[in-house]
């Protein structure tokens, strides 16, 4: 997936949030403008070829000093944020390093 092709699809509006995401951005205390500003500024973590859904990626972004991971794929032309979820221990030991 190429980041700039998401950024865009974001800036047009080309975009939705699964319910998923929906449930896991409202247990985090998350705003949906607070991932969008995050995906804006962001980077691919991790590209995924197929997860059975099709490709996705993971992508770490910043709202004001908060980290957010976002994984993002497409349904359709859309892009659809499939999860978000701030970046903590036991899974990551950093916003950028899996915990091993």
């Amino acid at each position: 997936m190429d980041i700039e092709a998401i950024k865009a699809k974001i800036k047009a509006r080309d975009f939705f949030f699964s319910s998923h995401a929906e449930e896991e951005r409202m247990d985090e205390g998350l705003t949906a403008k607070e991932v969008l500003e995050a995906i804006l500024n962001d980077e691919i973590l991790e590209q995924y070829p197929d997860t059975g859904r099709g490709v996705s990626c993971l992508i770490l972004g910043y709202s004001a000093e908060t980290p957010i991971h976002a994984v993002c794929g497409y349904r359709g032309e859309a892009v659809v944020i499939i999860t978000v979820y701030i970046p903590r221990m036991p899974y990551f030991s950093d916003p950028h390093t899996r915990a091993k």
